[in-house]
């Protein structure tokens, strides 16, 4: 028997992948729908409390056993997805969270030195979020560059988004994206809280990215905004 926590799940999915004739069967396209339900659920929780009040949520609050079972979901189509391509020869759950961590170490150059260890104190906590956030990108892009496997129309762009993100949620990313460059290629921040949409134009799409520019410049996802007020309608 394995042991508790993370390595016992990965050996209930093993024993599931080989013993359950239901999971035997599964791959990793009909397991899509799965990963993006179970993600969508912990979204749910998350935005049932008001962003500004999370942290006044008591650890022992039914919201966060909720969350932890959420969690579990998304962590489950993890182990998942990792035992069917270890079947296949690819790679193990160790190997993505080694991928991640690798990252994790190579993107926050603020916290970590070359050889992945904690920087020294006297180095710790002298940067801005602003500079943290420009920094990734920079090293993501030249990443991007180094990695052969990247067709480079892949390569020479900022944005690089999922093609299926919803399209509030994909705008909002390139925003931030191109915030994030040396030069901004869509100018300034808008200066204005307000943007008149005209919905019978012919440039409504423009119009619409434009509204998102300007709720991302004050601190709103419109995606969630939009999904909160859908939830209120049911």
């Amino acid at each position: 028997m394995a042991d508790t926590g993370l390595q016992r799940l990965v050996w209930i999915t093993a024993q599931l992948r080989k013993y359950c004739p239901w999971t035997q069967t599964l791959t990793h396209h009909q397991l899509t729908e799965y990963l993006i339900e179970e993600a969508y659920e912990a979204v749910e929780v998350i935005e049932s409390v008001p962003a500004n009040d999370w942290e006044n949520v008591a650890a022992d609050n039914g919201t966060y056993e909720e969350f932890r079972k959420e969690l579990g979901d998304v962590l489950f189509q993890v182990t998942l997805h990792s035992a069917i391509a270890e079947q296949a020869g690819a790679f193990t759950v160790d190997d993505v969270a080694d991928a991640i961590s690798q990252k994790m170490l190579r993107r926050n150059p603020h916290v970590f030195d070359a050889d992945g260890q904690l920087l020294p104190q006297d180095r710790l906590g002298n940067v801005t979020v602003d500079d943290v956030e420009k920094t990734w990108e920079q090293i993501k892009q030249a990443e991007k560059g180094d990695d052969p496997s990247v067709e480079d129309a892949a390569r020479s762009s900022i944005f690089d988004l999922p093609p299926g993100l919803p399209a509030l949620a994909a705008a909002a990313k390139i925003v931030d994206r191109a915030g994030r460059q040396p030069v901004d290629p869509f100018g300034k921040k808008p200066a204005s809280s307000h943007v008149t949409v005209n919905v019978v134009d012919e440039d409504i799409g423009a119009q619409l990215f434009e509204l998102v520019r300007t709720a991302r410049a004050n601190g709103v996802d419109l995606e969630a905004a939009l999904r909160q007020y859908l939830s209120r309608l049911q």
